[in-house]
């Protein structure tokens, strides 16, 4: 059916014409009756197809950006809301990006030198399973075959990527970028033996290294102390920089999701996130139920709560409650930060969303660095992760 629906979809819609849904109005009030009703509560807004309304509204496939991570993270959350309304457009719009890139003998100018490169290769296999078009596989599998030789550290973590700038290193962002590409790449192709080791295996090394006695992650960490910002002892960066914590949490809940129930490696991953969990609850605003640009240092009067990392902690807590990785109390934590994300959105003159306070794409550096990044309106990483969530919260 779903292919029928996408061929369907390739001869019959216009991808730049559609025009944007509209919110849902308030409810009409009752009719008048003997005794006095109470108001009845306009219909919350369907924020995820708004927002992708609102993004295929500003960009067609073709300017939205070239291959690459954000644009990636984005379109993902884009694929979450079409598999709950079914609108044929959204999923249209998502194959004429990937085809800008895949040629028809499967082939992909890419050359994945770095995670980063990785992680929209979902969107390859998620094609592969709309469409069954076999060029999908052939692209997805190149990312697959990159990874047997690609540098790792003595304990097995993949580098961040493979030049001398970032040789030896782990960034907690990383384990976004390949591992959940790599159980879904298993579960489509049945490879599953390989990529669900080999994704727990991956969080395992990096949350071994960078998780710390408060629960969080540090940013990175060199394996070879000699980058700037390594401490020489640990090898660790100084910050806990919010967004990439969110990565590791929604790639662990994704692996979590993935492997067998008695996979060797469950418990470990499960004390990871249980730990992580405990340290996001500690950390979380009590004025806005947001989390902070630098985690821990919210007391800073030029620290910022931080809208992607704040959507990301929010669906990771919600999903770990959902499926029974983490204690039910951390719903509450969840709820509030959703709450606080809903906060940060809001409908222009224009009839468009907006989505505020995301800071654009930063490398590893201390304190003051974070605090000063840009803090975006609609960038990317925001986008994406907010659809994420809300996929997962809207309906609670």
């Amino acid at each position: 059916m779903r292919r029928r629906r996408l061929r369907a979809a390739l001869t019959a819609l216009a991808l730049t014409t559609a025009g944007l849904a509209a919110l849902p109005a308030a409810v009409p009030p009752a009719a008048a009756a003997p005794a006095p009703a109470l108001p009845r509560q306009a219909a919350a807004p369907d924020w995820s197809t708004a927002v992708v309304d609102s993004t295929m509204a500003r960009y067609t496939p073709t300017g939205i950006g070239g291959w690459s991570y954000p644009v990636g993270l984005y379109l993902y959350g884009q694929y979450l809301t079409y598999r709950r309304t079914h609108e044929a457009r959204y999923l249209t719009y998502i194959k004429s990006y990937v085809d800008r890139f895949v040629k028809s003998d499967g082939s992909i100018g890419q050359s994945f030198n770095n995670l980063d490169s990785m992680q929209a290769g979902r969107l390859l296999v998620i094609l592969h399973h709309e469409t069954g078009q076999d060029r999908y596989r052939k692209a997805a599998k190149k990312i697959r075959d990159r990874l047997a030789t690609y540098p790792r550290t003595g304990d097995g973590g993949f580098w961040h990527a493979d030049n001398s700038s970032r040789a030896h290193q782990l960034w907690a962002d990383g384990v976004y970028m390949v591992n959940p590409f790599l159980v879904e790449y298993g579960r489509e192709f049945g490879d599953s033996a390989y990529t669900n080791d080999e994704a727990a295996r991956q969080l395992a090394v990096y949350g071994g290294h960078l998780q710390v006695g408060n629960g969080l992650l540090k940013h990175a960490y060199d394996e070879s102390r000699t980058a700037s910002w390594a401490d020489p002892q640990t090898g660790l960066a100084p910050e806990h920089w919010c967004r990439a914590v969110g990565w590791y949490a929604m790639a662990i809940v994704g692996v979590l999701d993935t492997i067998p129930a008695n996979h060797s490696r469950r418990p470990q991953l499960l004390g990871i996130f249980r730990r992580l969990a405990a340290g996001l609850e500690r950390y979380q605003d009590p004025a806005s139920g947001r989390w902070f640009q630098v985690m821990d240092q919210g007391s800073r009067s030029d620290d910022w709560t931080e809208t992607s990392c704040s959507s990301m902690f929010t669906y990771a807590l919600a999903r770990g409650v959902q499926q029974g990785y983490l204690d039910p109390h951390y719903a509450a934590v969840a709820r509030r930060g959703y709450e606080g994300v809903l906060a940060k959105i809001s409908v222009g003159a224009d009839g468009r969303t907006d989505l505020a306070d995301i800071s654009v794409g930063t490398n590893v550096g201390d304190y003051a660095y974070y605090a000063a990044r840009t803090r975006a309106v609609n960038d990317f990483h925001g986008l994406g992760a907010f659809l994420i969530m809300n996929e997962q919260l809207r309906g609670e």
